[in-house]
């Protein structure tokens, strides 16, 4: 009897397994893409792995602070059919993203949060490929109440690393101002 018990547990834990076979594990630990996952998951897909990075911010007196080193990692969740990223920070802040494709609005969907801030509803960032570009915005207003939006913008992307800016963009795009810069190198 206990035997039977125990080879049940066994091909039920095996079951259980395989149906979220492309989760990170200790074989793919960053996950594996599903195969039945939208082509668009590609977009973001090929970030999956661990970078090192260099990050500059402005201070709030719109000042550029010392660059920082940055650890970013990207992995596949949802059993393979979206991506998470998060980076971690010399000071303790940290902060991520879980990036979906909707199919629907053709469009990605990428909720950003972050250890600084407990909001009740995360941002969301929408767009997606732009030529060779992956470009995100947001609506959001400057500081002196001029209306725009915040875009994000992932650049030069090659197996070895990329490139990322956000800066803020007035409503008729005349005028960018950049307000936090990366670049980074695949180390895993």
């Amino acid at each position: 009897m206990i035997k039977c018990f125990t080879l049940l547990i066994l091909l039920f834990s095996h079951a259980l397994y395989a149906q979220y076979s492309y989760e990170p594990s200790a074989e793919n630990h960053f996950g594996k893409r599903n195969p039945n996952a939208h082509e668009r998951l590609d977009d973001f897909g090929q970030f999956i792995g661990e970078y090192t990075c260099i990050s500059e911010a402005r201070n709030a007196n719109q000042e550029w602070l010392e660059p920082e080193e940055i650890i970013w990692k990207w992995k596949y969740i949802m059993n393979g059919n979206a991506v998470q990223d998060e980076t971690l920070k010399p000071d303790g802040s940290h902060s991520g993203s879980i990036r979906v494709y909707d199919a629907d609005s053709l469009t990605w969907r990428v909720h950003y949060y972050t250890n600084k801030a407990t909001p009740s509803v995360l941002s969301v960032w929408s767009g997606g490929v732009e030529g060779q570009d992956i470009v995100l915005n947001k609506k959001q207003v400057a500081p002196n109440g001029a209306p725009g939006f915040y875009r994000l913008t992932f650049s030069e992307i090659s197996q070895e690393g990329f490139e990322w800016i956000g800066e803020w963009v007035n409503s008729e795009e005349t005028i960018q101002f950049p307000t936090w810069k990366i670049s980074c190198r695949r180390v895993k």
